[in-house]
């Protein structure tokens, strides 16, 4: 839980939160196929559920300062993985810091597959 005061009050943002805000961003990038378990709590609900997650490889650590994010993603075949990655962590670090208002330290984008 990232929580931060402001001059009304205080701002909680769950854990949850980010991690399905950024899945929706990180998958409407282009070349990204879906995503993969990133956690061994992700990789035991992969197994026992087929449905699909948008937090699935998604894991956030840091406080109201600052957040370090690490995505776990699928690409598709043929597409240059260095363009993919630049990307993700442009649309990553806007959409967090404009939907909540935390700085993001840093973005690790580890690709774990290629699929046709």
């Amino acid at each position: 839980m990232i929580a931060y005061d402001t001059r009304l009050g205080t701002v909680n943002f769950s854990d949850a939160y980010l991690s399905k805000l950024i899945g929706n961003a990180v998958s409407t990038c282009y070349g990204v196929v879906g995503m993969a378990p990133g956690s061994k709590k992700q990789q035991f609900m992969h197994l026992f559920s087929k449905k699909y997650y948008t937090d699935k490889g998604v894991i956030v650590r840091g406080n109201a300062d600052s957040v370090i994010i690490e995505i776990h993603i699928i690409v598709s075949y043929g597409m240059n993985i260095n363009a993919i990655a630049k990307s993700i962590v442009n649309k990553v670090r806007f959409t967090v810091t404009e939907m909540t208002g935390v700085k993001v330290e840093k973005v690790l984008v580890k690709v774990d597959g290629i699929q046709e």
